[in-house]
């Protein structure tokens, strides 16, 4: 029997049977009853179905390192790797598995910085249990409970398993790191305890009913583990951009190499083996041109400076990839206790009866609290007091806790004058009926609650007696509440501004959301999450239905960890960027399957191990500013991928072009090599550039960032390539020879520096969004960069240092007829981007 049910209870839809079933069906089904299990049963359950502790799936260090060569851009360069080596390059060999294995290193070193999401959550385990084995309480290790375990849990305690409480008078455990609860919930014998809850009062026995993966905390551990798996969309980017590249090197490979076999064995008919060699060399030299070598080191780089710059505004960057998707968030989920509020119970305004001041009725809730205790009512009472120190007027003799039963607390106390006084305070209702009062009054004060629900403030009524119990008088109701963080306001504000959408998500009921959220100008239209999720839905596939009702809420109340994660889904699968904020347990699948995932200041340590962003000052204003900073790193990238695609098919299309047309090529491999050193290592510093600041969320547009960056290199070929038809003219011409003698060689270096220069002058036209000498003006460290590569460039050419040296008379008329074409590019990209207005105007339109 108790086999099958704990089959059964690895489905969180079955083991819920098991909180709502009785205490006498719970002990038949799991085999147990009230004086326990003996040692050798619970040995045989701990062999059978494994120990309480979350399991998960591990994948080697070394897999996830070679996963670094798997992808397009990792195949390119392994195979232009391959072929240096067939033909003897070993100095291209070297420096392209250089960049190979700095690609993999960087990407998997940030990996495994983010890695210990579920190493948190084991942490958060309990680790020692008081269980009755063979008729005695024992200590054991939390992870040797097993179901049916009847174990016993006091003050201060974490709760180890799921549980049923079935002896004792009260206990109230702190559940808010599961579940969001504001306040910590007081249970009785039947009532429900998660593993981690904590106990903060009272004791009480419970039997186990769940234990390891199959507990609420290992469900929300599993939704952690399976949450984020596919690829961000930075990396399905970068994938696509490959994919595009090696297609294209394909075709062109294929055209060159026929243009070859069919000029010498058709048309010669000279054909040697050993003419393989000089085809394999100048597929060489097409494949590594085609490769965006340092595409992966840019990136990264860029946006670990970009992480550089939001630690120095308080937000800890752990994954890097998380920079991007940031910029293009357009929906921001946050949690409402302890985010957007500050988790902090005060008094609102009090309702009078009699003629009892507001002071007075402070007082004696006061009198009705333990002083020195750490209940965070009792304290937020106390907190009300204008005049604390009023309470040394009074000596407390007896003081009666809350307890599930009774629902009020009861201080019984002196006063300056010695008489004796009683003070209780709690649910309203209980209070109402314990001071019998009139028809009247009592329809008035549950008015007054009943309005204070509405406003989703929690009630709590206070009286007094002057003989000793005997009769009551009602002294009117405080109102309690958890009031947003001063900032929160602004910063919702802020983000609408933003373009983004901000929805609520709260463990708290919808009455208390709904007040929140429209005092922060969220709006009131929150959702009851049970009303949208069942147990038996699949909460990483939700029906359109359910993921439009998503979309088109403003929140969402009554939320456990997998409606949160099935939130965060559903946004994504209607084709939002979403951003989480959270700091519990409970948030932590939403927060690793979010776009962004972001751990406000005091999350748990699963919650910042699930985070891609963790904010280490309180509020949300952080968000904003790195939000700014985000699209201004995305505007960054943006720039140099156009400029890199475009500087790529240049030098394709070039380098096929020249072999056919003319018969030889344009560059060696060397001078491929220096021109990706040369192109991209000072392009590095890009992440220093000064970038408007998009006032929308910004994410990758493949389609138009390939065509845009497509059409760029389509005029930079057309630059090239007429560079080098004029150089093959003046090759053959006498006159121009008899002026400037120039060969073959010194034709390729020519080019050589006409894409050297001509790189890094398209990026300058490529990152404006205006005349390429508007401001926003390049930061001067990029400047300088480009100013030291392009001198390096010149005396390289002039001094023939790796390359043919070339008359210095040359090199002013290639700057010259650089800065000519500069001049025509821009003019040209500015008609495109008025064309690209235009068109989006008329759709929105």
């Amino acid at each position: 029997m108790y086999q099958e049910q704990q089959a059964d209870t690895s489905d969180p839809a079955k083991s819920e049977d098991l909180e709502k079933s009785s205490l006498v069906d719970i002990y038949k089904i799991l085999a147990s009853s009230p004086e326990g299990l003996s040692s050798a049963e619970a040995n045989a359950r701990l062999e059978k179905f494994g120990r309480n502790e979350l399991v998960s799936k591990q994948i080697s260090g070394w897999m996830k390192f070679l996963l670094y060569f798997w992808g397009p851009i990792p195949w390119m360069i392994e195979v232009a790797a391959i072929l240096s080596a067939m033909i003897g390059h070993w100095t291209d060999f070297a420096i392209i598995m250089t960049l190979l294995m700095y690609n993999a290193i960087s990407g998997f070193w940030q990996e495994r910085k983010a890695a210990d999401a579920l190493a948190a959550l084991k942490a958060g385990m309990a680790p020692k249990a008081r269980v009755l084995r063979d008729g005695q309480f024992v200590a054991i290790a939390a992870a040797e409970v097993v179901p049916g375990d009847i174990i016993r849990i006091k003050l201060g305690e974490v709760v180890p398993a799921d549980v049923r409480f079935v002896a004792g008078d009260y206990i109230s455990i702190d559940q808010a790191a599961l579940t969001g609860e504001s306040l910590p919930v007081s249970k009785k014998v039947g009532d429900s305890g998660y593993s981690g809850s904590i106990a903060k009062k009272g004791e009480m026995t419970a039997v186990v009913i769940s234990t390891g993966n199959n507990t609420f905390f290992g469900r929300t551990a599993s939704l952690v583990a399976s949450a984020g798996q596919g690829a961000t969309h930075s990396q399905k980017a970068v994938a696509q951009i490959g994919d595009f590249l090696i297609i294209l090197s394909l075709i062109l490979a294929f055209i060159l190499v026929g243009f070859e076999l069919y000029r010498d064995i058709v048309v010669a008919h000279n054909w040697h083996w050993s003419e393989l060699v000089d085809i394999l060399r100048m597929v060489l030299v097409l494949l590594i041109a085609s490769i965006p070598v340092a595409m992966p080191t840019v990136m990264t780089v860029t946006n670990a400076l970009g992480a550089l710059a939001l630690s120095k505004k308080k937000a800890i960057v752990s994954r890097l990839e998380a920079i991007e998707e940031l910029a293009g968030v357009d929906v921001l989920c946050s949690d409402k206790t302890g985010t957007l509020t500050k988790n902090e119970l005060t008094l609102g305004e009090p309702i009078l009866f009699g003629q009892v001041d507001a002071q007075t009725l402070i007082l004696g809730g006061a009198l009705a609290s333990q002083r020195d205790g750490d209940d965070v009512i009792d304290q937020a009472v106390i907190a009300g007091l204008k005049q604390p120190e009023v309470l040394d007027k009074y000596k407390q003799s007896k003081f009666v806790p809350f307890d599930p039963v009774g629902k009020r607390t009861e201080g019984h106390v002196t006063d300056a004058q010695g008489n004796a006084l009683k003070f209780t305070k709690g649910a309203p209702q209980v209070i109402i009926d314990l001071c019998a009062l009139d028809t009247k009054s009592k329809t008035t004060a549950e008015q007054a609650v009943t309005d204070l629900a509405s406003k989703g403030m929690r009630a709590l009524a206070v009286a007094k007696s002057t003989d000793e119990g005997k009769s009551w008088s009602f002294l009117g109701i405080l109102s309690m509440l958890d009031p947003p963080r001063d900032d929160s306001r602004e910063t919702i504000q802020r983000a609408k501004e933003h373009g983004l959408s901000v929805k609520m998500v709260t463990g708290d009921d919808i009455a208390i959301g709904s007040q929140i959220s429209e005092q922060l100008g969220i709006g009131s239209h929150l959702q009851a999450a049970s009303d949208l999720f069942n147990k038996d839905m699949d909460m990483s596939h939700l029906s359109d239905r359910v993921s439009e009702c998503v979309e088109k809420a403003e929140g969402f109340g009554r939320v456990f960890p997998e409606h949160k994660y099935a939130i965060v889904k559903a946004l994504q699968d209607r084709g939002h960027i979403v951003a989480m904020t959270g700091d519990g347990v409970n948030d932590s699948p939403a927060l690793k399957q979010a776009d962004c995932g972001i751990a406000v200041s005091g999350a748990t340590d699963a919650a910042r191990a699930a985070a891609a962003l963790i904010l280490t000052t309180p509020g949300l204003s952080t968000i904003i500013d790195a939000i700014d900073e985000a699209r201004m790193i995305f505007e960054r990238i943006i720039n140099y991928i156009i400029f890199r695609v475009a500087m790529t098919l240049d030098i394709m299309f070039v380098v096929v072009l020249a072999t056919i047309f003319f018969g030889f090529s344009p560059l060696t491999p060397v001078m491929i090599i220096l021109l990706a050193l040369l192109d991209d290592v000072p392009i590095m510093t890009i992440a220093y550039d000064n970038t408007l600041l998009p006032k929308e969320p910004v994410r990758w547009n493949m389609r138009r960032l390939l065509l845009g960056s497509s059409f760029m290199g389509l005029l930079s070929v057309i630059q090239t390539f007429g560079l080098l038809m004029i150089g093959m003219e003046w090759l053959s011409n006498p006159e121009w020879q008899s002026w400037i003698r120039l060969t073959q060689d010194q034709l390729q270096t020519i080019v050589f520096l006409q894409l050297v220069a001509g790189g890094h002058l398209l990026l300058f036209i490529v990152r404006s969004r205006s005349y390429f000498f508007s401001p926003p003006w390049p930061a001067w460290v990029m400047f300088l960069a480009i100013v030291g590569t392009q001198a390096l460039a010149v005396l390289m050419c002039g001094f023939g240092w790796f390359v043919t040296a070339i008359p210095w008379s040359i090199i002013g008329m290639v700057w010259l007829y650089m800065f000519v074409w500069m001049f025509i590019l821009d003019q040209v990209k500015l008609a495109v981007l008025r064309k690209l207005a235009r068109d989006k105007k008329r759709l929105v339109v």
